[in-house]
């Protein structure tokens, strides 16, 4: 009969409330099992956010597996599907997770979010090291010194706009680390669907027509799409990509362009179909970080950001208007100065990346 002492609390693959898999796999014991894999360190990561936001936070994981090999990884926050497989434990925000983690003892904690939640979250939390963001004085500060640029840029437009590192560049730092071009991390969910009604005979662009429904600053016009999609497809198959709020948009931009429109589909899904792709038109959303992270080619629209925030990773162009606009940071954009970014030059970056 085993005992208590002959277990192994620290392994990898121990659980407690219930069996491990190696022993359902192969019903081994503690007291005698090959696949013992002792955690060195304990680390948890705090990244809430918008699922791009999380996409593009992925790049650090490269690193702490670098720096800590025999490390736990758990990682907290408001979409756990997108989370790659390498992380050992993954929380969705919510009591009963925030309370156990309030009850583990960590050896390095990062929170790259500044939202008073999770600012307050990773005060309460035991570990001996803290990078990123806690609280002080009911309000969301820098951690350490690592993180002051970082939280500066935040609170000052005119920071923000001076910046000249990429939000890579600026979450390695967080962290203590020279970004090194860490790669995004995400599951391309290959083999999972099948696009049969996908002409792959020429190179495929996806046009991707949306963007949050809080950010109209950053929609390019409708017509535009609709002639875009209509030149390109002498030399390229055109498919249009959005969600449920692009649906009727795509459904009349397929019908007077004569695109490809499949639908709009779930995360998983959607992720698979981007991965199908040769090249997305964007302007910053979601769309964006998955295209980099399924390493495509990209041309991306931007107008509301300090453009050195994006690495592309040398996939694509960042077309923005050519003038200065006062919507920095604004869901609207009073000039409508999207609409100065034509046809034209999105067509000509579309044939130099493909070509």
């Amino acid at each position: 009969m085993i005992k208590p002492d002959d277990l192994h609390p620290d392994c990898r693959h121990f659980l407690g409330h219930i069996p491990c898999k190696p022993h359902k796999k192969h019903k081994v014991k503690c007291d005698d099992c090959s696949f013992y894999d002792p955690v060195k360190e304990k680390i948890l990561i705090i990244k809430l956010g918008a699922i791009g936001d999380v996409i593009r936070s992925t790049p650090i994981l490269h690193k702490l597996k670098k720096e800590y090999p025999k490390s736990e990884i758990h990682w907290l926050t408001l979409s756990p599907q997108v989370i790659p497989q390498i992380v050992d434990r993954v929380y969705k925000f919510s009591l009963e997770h925030i309370t156990t983690l309030q009850n583990l003892k960590l050896d390095l904690l990062i929170n790259l979010d500044k939202d008073y939640e999770a600012c307050a979250l990773a005060s309460s939390i035991n570990a001996k090291v803290k990078k990123g963001f806690v609280l002080k004085d009911n309000r969301p500060w820098p951690a350490d010194a690592n993180a002051v640029n970082k939280f500066l840029t935040g609170m000052f437009d005119d920071l923000s706009k001076q910046n000249s590192k990429s939000y890579p560049q600026e979450l390695f730092e967080i962290c203590g680390y020279t970004f090194q071009n860490e790669t995004y991390i995400l599951d391309n969910h290959e083999g999972e669907y099948d696009w049969p009604s996908l002409d792959r005979s020429k190179p495929v662009i996806g046009l991707n027509t949306g963007c949050s429904g809080r950010w109209k600053s950053r929609l390019w016009p409708e017509q535009n799409w609709i002639e875009l999609a209509h030149h390109l497809q002498s030399k390229f198959t055109v498919i249009l990509l959005g969600g449920p709020e692009e649906h009727e948009k795509n459904l009349n931009i397929a019908r007077k362009s004569g695109a490809h429109y499949p639908g709009y589909f779930p995360l998983a899904q959607f992720i698979n179909l981007v991965n199908q792709c040769d090249l997305v038109v964007t302007a910053v959303t979601m769309a964006m970080h998955i295209t980099i992270a399924l390493n495509k080619k990209i041309v991306l629209f931007n107008n509301t950001f300090n453009k050195a925030e994006f690495d592309l990773y040398g996939l694509g162009h960042i077309l923005e208007p050519d003038f200065d606009c006062d919507c920095y940071y604004a869901p609207e954009c009073p000039n409508n100065c999207m609409q100065y970014i034509s046809v034209d030059r999105v067509i000509e970056s579309c044939i130099s990346l493909l070509t």
